[in-house]
């Protein structure tokens, strides 16, 4: 593991650090536009009092914190794939570039001494998971992983019912970022509670602070941050593309891990760029508050 210097001299004095995945920048915005937008939430991070660090594998090296020229690269290659934790020993062996998923951020900053990460959407369990069984890694990474994860819920192309009943059955705590009701990454509200509302930054860290007292230490916690309220996306403009995208991935035969670079694109394709805004917010969103809440922890 490679670790930036100034990531290592922030986490050593004990000064705030902020996670942020790569597939953001591979396989979650178009182009040219994906590295100017990775640029602004590493910014974002800064403005708001804490450090970024992006984290990748490169040349089979789990990389945490990179240059720009790093992320430059990322952001133009063809050739950089999808990692999740599964693929980062066969990575590592070939030498390989990988952009890493939410699942392997998770596990590769929590390693290197990283307690909060900023994300888009978490991933969770598919629509047609009993024909496929088809459940993201990250549920399971989040059950073993002491991380505080901010995002804006999970993708609304998934199961939000399932997936929230699997974090509960993984004993991964959720928390509503002032909202009572579960984000759906494009959309405000999935229609689904969330088990605990806090309204601040420092009762999100009050809350993992209170963790090893409960024996609970070891596991995630789960920040539901909803999208900004003037960039949601038009809820009758999402609920067509949805079944039009679900419709077209299932003719043209596509599952695992591909799915949700497809969709995420055909919504891109078929709201005129629309969705892409929303993302763009909510990110930038996510991680202003990932870097409240590193900076709460860091300050006692």
């Amino acid at each position: 593991m490679r670790v930036h210097p100034e990531v290592a001299a922030a986490l050593a004095a004990g000064r705030p650090v902020v996670a942020l995945e790569s597939t953001l920048v591979t396989h979650g915005l178009p182009r040219p536009d994906n590295l100017r937008i990775a640029r602004e939430v590493e910014n974002s991070v800064r403005e708001d009092g804490a450090l970024p660090a992006t984290v990748a594998i490169l040349d089979g090296e789990a990389c945490i914190g990179l240059e720009d020229a790093t992320l430059e690269r990322l952001a133009r290659s063809d050739t950089v794939v999808k990692a999740s934790v599964r693929d980062l020993a066969a990575l590592a062996a070939g030498h390989g570039d990988g952009a890493t998923t939410v699942a392997a951020t998770a596990h590769l900053a929590a390693r290197a001494g990283i307690t909060v990460f900023a994300t888009g959407g978490l991933g969770g369990v598919h629509r047609d998971t009993r024909e496929t069984f088809d459940e993201s890694a990250d549920l399971r990474v989040l059950a073993r992983t002491p991380i505080v994860l901010v995002c804006s819920g999970v993708k609304s192309i998934l199961d939000v019912p399932a997936t929230l009943e699997r974090l509960e059955t993984l004993s991964v705590a959720v928390l509503g970022y002032r909202t009572d009701a579960f984000p759906a990454f494009y959309l405000r509200d999935s229609g689904q509670p969330v088990p605990w509302r806090v309204e601040s930054a420092a009762e999100i860290a009050a809350v993992w602070r209170a963790r090893p007292g409960m024996g609970t230490e070891g596991y995630g916690l789960v920040v539901a941050n909803p999208v900004p309220l003037d960039a949601e996306l038009d809820r009758q403009l999402h609920d067509l593309t949805l079944a039009a995208g679900l419709a077209a991935a299932r003719a043209a035969d596509v599952h695992g891990k591909d799915v949700t670079p497809y969709l995420l694109e055909f919504f891109h394709r078929q709201t005129g760029g629309q969705s892409v805004a929303v993302n763009v917010a909510l990110v930038r969103d996510n991680a202003r508050l990932a870097a409240a809440v590193a900076v709460e922890l860091a300050s006692h």
